[in-house]
């Protein structure tokens, strides 16, 4: 059931004018497809579709009577086109730049369609993963019962695409790109605090490498091992694409048309898509929508709490999936 399985999409018209035919790769747990309501788990820059299993990222939330329980629901993840997880080295993207989140958005519905899903219980997703579920639901709202965004927001902020910049000018300058890039994005992705109570200044057994210093050169070692630098650039790329209103009505025009209840899900201490963010979104939502909610994670791990503190996001998405 859980295994990765294609399908096959022709002509596809992206965003660029360019035209690309696409293996979009997927997995599937849980209820067979047509039993069960539908989860669709977006992942985030360097995740995939494994989400659930024994090597799953996100087995402490999707599993067996786990809070996604795979006993009532059938989940479903696509891989982004071009994030190397089929090892298929022709699927690899070389002219990033073509591509925004609104054609990943399209691919993953034209995906469904195919899989003859109309209708999704949940749509899921951090950070990258986040983005994307933003658009899948701007693009057909009827069809989405539940946005949960995490760690995200529906557009790029200056921030962000300063440093989607400096992650980009690393990827093509460095000589160790993949590493390199690692180095700043785990930094950016944790906080001083969470750094600074982890490792005390202390250095590693009998030399002078910093344990931090270790730490972070090992990050930067395991993802060269398991990412495709092209893979990197482009799901680096994508973070600066994303804008649901672009060319399209304002923010709140879009967003008072849509039935999806939408659960925005913040971190109080992410430094990339920041909780003042999250809360803005909230409060330019909620006087046109009642059914938008805020939720907030409390951590000092910041942008990768989502992925680190599960009983507190448990315990925020389990009324939905009750």
């Amino acid at each position: 059931m859980n295994q990765l399985q294609g399908i096959k999409i022709e002509n596809f018209l992206l965003h660029s004018g360019a035209i690309k035919s696409f293996d979009l790769s997927f997995q599937v747990f849980g209820q067979t497809i047509g039993n069960a309501p539908v989860v669709v788990v977006n992942h985030a820059l360097t995740g995939n579709s494994n989400v659930a299993g024994e090597n799953g990222w996100w087995k402490e939330i999707i599993g067996d009577d786990k809070v996604i329980n795979l006993k009532k629901y059938t989940v479903i993840a696509f891989n982004i086109p071009g994030n190397g997880f089929d090892g298929k080295q022709e699927n690899l993207i070389e002219n990033y730049k073509e591509f925004t989140i609104r054609d990943i958005a399209k691919l993953f519905w034209e995906g469904l369609s195919l899989l003859k899903i109309s209708t999704i219980h949940s749509l899921i997703g951090g950070s990258l993963g986040g983005a994307v579920s933003w658009e899948m639901t701007v693009l057909n709202p009827t069809k989405v019962d539940n946005l949960i965004p995490i760690a995200t927001d529906y557009k790029a902020t200056d921030w962000v695409i300063a440093n989607v910049l400096i992650q980009d000018q690393i990827l093509n300058n460095s000589s160790n790109p993949i590493a390199d890039a690692r180095l700043h994005a785990m930094l950016l992705y944790r906080t001083p605090k969470s750094i600074n109570q982890r490792f005390l200044q202390q250095k590693v057994d009998n030399k002078e490498e910093y344990q931090i210093e270790n730490w972070l050169i090992n990050h930067g070692a395991k993802l060269t091992n398991r990412f495709t630098l092209k893979a990197y650039k482009l799901m680096n790329y994508l973070l600066r694409t994303n804008d649901i209103s672009h060319n399209r009505k304002s923010v709140i025009d879009l967003i008072k048309c849509i039935p999806t209840s939408i659960h925005i899900v913040a971190v109080d201490t992410d430094c990339f898509f920041t909780a003042d963010q999250n809360l803005d979104t909230y409060n330019q939502l909620k006087p046109i929508k009642q059914n938008v909610y805020y939720h907030e994670i409390n951590s000092i791990h910041g942008h990768d709490a989502f992925l680190i503190e599960n009983d507190q996001l448990i315990a925020l998405i389990k009324p939905i999936f009750k």
